[in-house]
């Protein structure tokens, strides 16, 4: 039996820090927290504050974890030396709002814990073994030389997910991360074939904020019109549009509650959901059907009425809900003998991070 190990888990967003502590292999959480409104240098001050708690407490991990967003052509974690760091920060310009404040993080804890292994996990890499006719875009050989390709994103918490589903996996998964990011991910016998996020986290579905997938022709026509330059390009696609735009707020919470009142409101739910069963058709056509739904992320785990919303209409897969069970955010909300069995499970990203970071010690 492996002895267990204290393992520190980073988790950085644009603005904030998340940390969880676990006990591996058993994933038993001692400690966590979130640190937000950080901004130039925070989050190397928010991570050192973290770690001297931690030694005041006694506690000093044995390996850390660092979530890093994107990590280009890198299939599986890695342990982060200066060479490794160098690499990234070259691959930062691609995720501009959290690589940098995640290597920021990372060289803090170097820094602090410099004689422990530090590993980056990237929400990129499980979507590396996705066949190239999905990685592929449909532009010059010459971009795909550089890089530019379909990277996908949300990796960790599906490569959670499809854990949880025992082995073998079921043929044809079909699994749904719906947060204030929101995609896609299909899975035919175990390995990634396709996945709605592009060459940025913009693409695909509608989410809080992001508009999702857009006519190029539309951004074209802003900047010549309208005189939109890429910073308010940038805002419009990814700060002001999604459910914030249309609905007027990112909450989907608040637009669930205020829709039965709030024509915008009520718009803006039912956009997302058909944004989603849309993307879904999609993803069954990739993998000739469905045998397993799954709902996951903020949205897909708490929102029965969201999850109603997108099966509606997918009765043709195989879907249909058990009311009473999704109404209680059960494990299995499909309704017995249905062709797709539809699950709600918790995503945990942070114990993907922690496995990673336990296994650098073997």
């Amino acid at each position: 039996m492996a002895r267990p190990v204290i393992v520190l888990a980073f988790n950085a967003g644009s603005s904030s820090l998340k940390h969880t502590v676990l006990e591996m292999p058993a994933g038993r959480r001692l400690d966590r927290g979130e640190a937000g409104g950080l901004t130039g240098g925070g989050h190397a001050a928010a991570a050192g504050a973290v770690l001297e708690r931690l030694g005041d407490a006694g506690i000093r991990p044995a390996a850390v974890g660092h979530r890093v967003v994107h990590g280009g052509d890198r299939h599986a974690p890695a342990v982060l030396d200066d060479a490794v760091l160098a690499e990234l920060d070259a691959v930062a310009p691609l995720a501009p709002l959290h690589v940098p404040v995640q290597l920021e993080v990372a060289r803090a804890a170097r820094a602090r814990l410099p004689g422990v292994p530090h590993v980056a996990c990237f929400d990129t890499a499980f979507h590396r073994a996705m066949p190239e006719i999905a990685q592929r875009l449909p532009v010059p050989e010459a971009l795909w030389e550089r890089g530019v390709r379909r990277y996908g994103f949300h990796g960790l918490s599906y490569e959670y997910v499809l854990s949880t589903l025992g082995g073998p996996p079921p043929s044809r998964v079909l699994m749904c991360h719906l947060g204030a990011g929101a995609s896609m991910a299909a899975v035919r016998d175990g390995r990634p074939a396709d996945t709605t996020m592009s060459f940025t986290p913009s693409a695909g579905l509608m989410m809080a904020t992001r508009a999702g997938d857009l006519d190029p022709g539309l951004l074209l026509h802003l900047m010549r019109e309208d005189r939109l330059d890429a910073e308010a390009l940038d805002r419009l696609v990814n700060r002001e549009s999604g459910l914030l735009g249309v609905g007027g707020t990112p909450d989907m919470r608040t637009l669930v509650e205020r829709r039965g009142g709030d024509p915008r409101a009520a718009l803006a739910v039912d956009m997302f959901c058909h944004a989603a069963r849309r993307h879904a058709g999609a993803m069954a056509a990739t993998l000739g059907g469905v045998d397993v739904l799954v709902f996951t992320g903020g949205i897909g785990e708490h929102s029965p009425e969201v999850r109603a919303g997108i099966c509606d209409g997918l009765a043709h897969l195989g879907v249909v809900l058990d009311p009473a069970a999704n109404a209680a955010n059960a494990p299995v909300v499909s309704a017995p003998g249905a062709g797709c069995e539809v699950r709600v499970v918790p995503t945990d990203e942070d114990l993907v991070i922690a496995r990673a970071a336990a296994a650098a010690r073997a």
